[in-house]
C-alpha cells in the first residue's frame, strides 16, 4: 500500500482497526485460520459490509464462504498500524498520568518503545521510573536528534503545554500524542493527536447520569383531576 492510499482511509476504520486486531488474536489464540465479516460484524455491532469496506481500505479482501485468512489479515493491520515495527517514543511530564503511562506494558505490543521520560522538577529528574530515567527537558533536543526519536507523549501540566509542544517540535520531534486538556497548534508536517479525558468523562458521566436519574412525574392539576 502505498503512502496516498494510507492517508485516504477514513480515520472511524483507523480506531477501528485495533478492534479487529484483538479479537484476531483471540482468534488466533483457538487455532483458528480464518475469520468472516459476520463474525467480525456481530463481535463489535457492526454490519458485515462495514468490515469488509474498512479491510478492503488497508488492502485486504476476503474470499466467499471463505473469510479472510487470520495471519495475513493480523500482518496487514500490524502493518498499517506500524505495529511490526517498534518505534521509541519520549514521555514529556513526569507527574501521575506521564509515570502510569511509562509502566503500560501494551503499548510495545503496539509497536511504541517509551524509552525515556523529561521533566524540569529537580525532585524528578534523576529518577527511575518503571525502568525508564527522568531528564531534564533541556536535554530532549540533543536526545530526540542523537537517537532518532520523533515521537513525544505530552503529559505536563494545561499551562505549559503550548511552549512544551514548541520545545518538542523544535527539538525535531515529528508526532505529538497530547494527552493535556489543552488544544494545541502546531506547524503544518507536524503529527497531532489529542487524547481528551475530560471529554470522554463528560460522556460517561452524562450517560450514567441520565440513567440513575430518577423520571419526572407530574402532579395532575385539580383541573386534569376532575
Amino acid at each position: 500500500m502505498n503512502r496516498d492510499q494510507e492517508i485516504s482511509v477514513p480515520l472511524p476504520t483507523i480506531r477501528r482497526l485495533p478492534m479487529y486486531f484483538s479479537l484476531l488474536e483471540k482468534a488466533a489464540q483457538e487455532n483458528q485460520t480464518s475469520i468472516s465479516s459476520s463474525q467480525l460484524a456481530a463481535a463489535l455491532g457492526l454490519e458485515p459490509i462495514q468490515v469488509r469496506k474498512d479491510l478492503a481500505a488497508i488492502g485486504v479482501t476476503g474470499q466467499p464462504r471463505l473469510g479472510f485468512p487470520l495471519a495475513e489479515l493480523i500482518q496487514a493491520i500490524e502493518r498499517f498500524l506500524g505495529w511490526d515495527n517498534v518505534t521509541d517514543a519520549f514521555i514529556i511530564g513526569a507527574g501521575h498520568l506521564g509515570t502510569a503511562l511509562a509502566g503500560y506494558q501494551g503499548f510495545e505490543k503496539h509497536g511504541l518503545n517509551v524509552v525515556a521520560l523529561f521533566d524540569n522538577d529537580p525532585r524528578k529528574v534523576g529518577q527511575t521510573i518503571h525502568g525508564k530515567q527522568v531528564l531534564h527537558i533541556d536535554k530532549l533536543g540533543n536526545l530526540a536528534n542523537r537517537m532518532h526519536v520523533h515521537i513525544a507523549i505530552l503529559t505536563v501540566p494545561a499551562e505549559v503545554a503550548v511552549s512544551t509542544a514548541q520545545l518538542a517540535v523544535e527539538a525535531g520531534i515529528q508526532a505529538i500524542w497530547n494527552f493535556t486538556p489543552t488544544k494545541l497548534t502546531v506547524p503544518e508536517g507536524i503529527i497531532l493527536e489529542r487524547v481528551d479525558l475530560v471529554a470522554s468523562l463528560a460522556v460517561l458521566s452524562s450517560k450514567l447520569a441520565a440513567r440513575l436519574r430518577p423520571a419526572e412525574t407530574t402532579t395532575p392539576t385539580q383541573e386534569t383531576q376532575a
